[in-house]
């Protein structure tokens, strides 16, 4: 008998405990539903704002769950918390292995950054051509992690995003419109007038080059063996090169046409007869 009344009361304390604690119970339970409820609805929101800015799929799709498992961890801290139970350590835990995890990915959390950088800022999409520490080479993929360069030579490049993203940058697709100047050298004894001007007239004959801005032909330098005009004209991106490399060999062409010579380098040498010193020298001796 005795040991039946100690059951009854063991249950009737239990039974006031949980009935003391079912309405904390019951609020934990109301956060959760409520706080997971909400968390879907942010992260909805969240892919749609991705969408409409055009971002990345891979960072969009990242950031999105990223993002979600965060909020989910402060709501199970919070519903934990409601429940009476301390949070502290459980905070420090995750604090720590937090820290042991970024040490030990530190590189590989720096090209993410970089790749998050990259993907966000846009200095550089698909199909540019740019060059970064001596490498240049048209964009093939942008990953997270690294970036891939088709080079000149068809090879492939792979440059880290930490890499990429703190280096300085050149993108030669940037802009729409590229300005290109050519240096030729000619002769100290050509015409220069005549030089310039049939430079330029090959320039402004040219469809693909710009009339605005202007094309022009100067004079940049006096070298050893020549003088060194500068043939400057602006073109779209995609003729560039055609332009470029036409107007190279369409310049020398009609140079030699005009009369006017390109110098190759040259020393003029000049020679000494010592023997009639020497036999002076051992006269007056």
């Amino acid at each position: 008998m005795e040991e039946f009344n100690n059951l009854k009361d063991v249950t009737e304390e239990y039974i006031g405990q949980f009935i003391s604690f079912l309405p904390d119970l019951l609020l934990a339970i109301l956060y959760l539903v409520i706080g997971w409820w909400l968390i879907k609805m942010l992260i909805k929101y969240m892919k749609k704002f991705f969408v409409k800015k055009d971002y990345d799929p891979a960072l969009s799709n990242f950031l999105a769950t990223i993002s979600k498992w965060a909020l989910v961890i402060l709501l199970l801290v919070s519903v934990v918390e409601t429940l009476g139970v301390e949070t502290t350590s459980f905070i420090a835990v995750l604090g720590a292995a937090g820290l042991a995890i970024g040490l030990a990915l530190q590189g590989s959390l720096s090209n993410f950054a970089g790749g998050v950088l990259i993907i966000g800022l846009k200095p550089f999409k698909i199909g540019d051509w740019i060059e970064v520490n001596g490498i240049s080479g048209s964009v093939k993929e942008i990953s997270l992690f690294y970036t891939k360069l088709n080079t000149f030579g068809n090879q492939l490049a792979v440059i880290p995003n930490g890499e990429l993203s703190n280096s300085n940058v050149v993108n030669y697709s940037g802009e729409a419109t590229r300005r290109d100047a050519i240096t030729i050298g000619i002769s100290y004894e050509s015409n220069i007038k005549v030089a310039k001007q049939t430079l330029l007239d090959l320039l402004q004959e040219q469809e693909d080059i710009l009339k605005d801005p202007a094309p022009a032909v100067v004079v940049t330098e006096l070298a050893d063996s020549s003088v060194n005009l500068s043939v400057r004209f602006w073109a779209r991106n995609e003729v560039f090169w055609d332009r470029h490399w036409y107007t190279i060999e369409e310049g020398k062409r009609r140079l030699e046409a005009a009369g006017i010579s390109i110098p190759f380098p040259q020393r003029d040498v000049h020679f000494f007869d010592h023997s009639k010193e020497k036999a002076t020298a051992e006269k007056s001796v």
